[in-house]
């Protein structure tokens, strides 16, 4: 009872600090972990990410979303470090990672999931756990099914592998263009890269929008009006609908291996809803299911309770 105690003070101390939570006593400053910003060389492509934490501790890979970057997770990376190996790569395009035009480079989920095997390859992540958020997921799954002994559990926050969760109307128009790639339906999609879109997807289904910061739209804005960057996230929009075909083959993934999944899914969000967090449920037995009153990006107004999830969860998986 004691070492529990003691555990849960030093878990409750490291999200606080984290995530600028009110402490009556003074802060510890040994709890907090220094974040890195660093950079390596895939492909000929620069690859930035952030990594935290010991590496002989457990390692989590965060798998970032559209239109967003490691970025997402700059609050939940010192929340966990000060006890995991915590690494969150940004995918070619996004972030700080090189940028190459569309006729440099092919920008299909499956081109990123390579970049990002071979990331975790030369960084030297043997096995992890994976965190999936939107595009993460696409990513992640990919990894997964061909890399199986590697994953050690599964973190899925708004991470779509079932087509259930596509079934509404914000993919309409989207899916309108896999069927039929040309100008026209391409150029209906952009207002998806606006500012206000961007905001839109912060901002709708949380709470109190109070609660989220200016800045996450303040990072991402920049980056997608970068010159090119609207083609990079049209192809991607496009290679999306080779996501859906391969839903049978991530679930039969799941079946076999019933890796340890954690969900913590933000239930209002319009592009991901909730309807795509429920057939988690028919196909993994070691399940927790916790679905949150907020948006897309549950992190922004949730991401203390995302944290203690994730130690807590991990923590009973005595995964070494």
């Amino acid at each position: 009872m004691k070492h529990f105690h003691n555990s849960y003070v030093v878990m409750t101390l490291a999200t606080i600090i984290a995530y600028g939570l009110p402490a009556r006593a003074a802060e510890p400053q040994s709890l907090t972990t220094q974040v890195f910003h660093r950079t390596i060389k895939i492909d000929n492509l620069e690859i930035f990410y952030r990594e935290a934490g010991r590496k002989d501790s457990p390692t989590i890979l965060l798998l970032h979303g559209f239109p967003t970057s490691s970025h997402m997770f700059r609050n939940l990376i010192p929340a966990l470090a000060d006890k995991y190996h915590v690494v969150a790569p940004d995918y070619p395009g996004f972030g700080n990672s090189s940028a190459p035009s569309v006729d440099e480079f092919d920008y299909t989920f499956d081109n990123l999931a390579n970049v990002i095997e071979k990331f975790t390859e030369k960084v030297g992540l043997k096995k992890y756990s994976i965190y999936l958020m939107d595009y993460g997921a696409p990513v992640g799954f990919r990894l997964a099914v061909k890399h199986p002994e590697r994953v050690q559990s599964l973190i899925v926050q708004n991470g779509n592998a079932y087509d259930e969760g596509l079934d509404n109307d914000f993919w309409k128009p989207i899916k309108a263009y896999w069927s039929d790639r040309n100008k026209e339906k391409g150029d209906g999609i952009r207002s998806l890269l606006t500012l206000d879109a961007t905001k839109w997807q912060y901002t709708t289904g949380v709470r109190n929008v109070e609660t989220i910061s200016p800045d996450t739209w303040g990072h991402v804005q920049p980056l997608l009006d970068r010159p090119g960057n609207q083609e990079i996230q049209l192809a991607l929009f496009y290679s999306y609908g080779s996501n859906p075909p391969l839903y049978p083959q991530w679930q039969a993934y799941l079946r076999k291996h019933q890796p340890p999944t954690l969900i913590v899914w933000g239930k209002n969000d319009p592009i991901f809803p909730d309807k795509g967090a429920f057939p988690y449920k028919r196909d993994l037995k070691n399940l927790e299911f916790y679905l949150l009153d907020t948006g897309h990006f549950a992190l922004e107004e949730d991401g203390a309770e995302i944290a203690m999830r994730i130690r807590d969860f991990l923590g009973k998986q005595l995964i070494k």
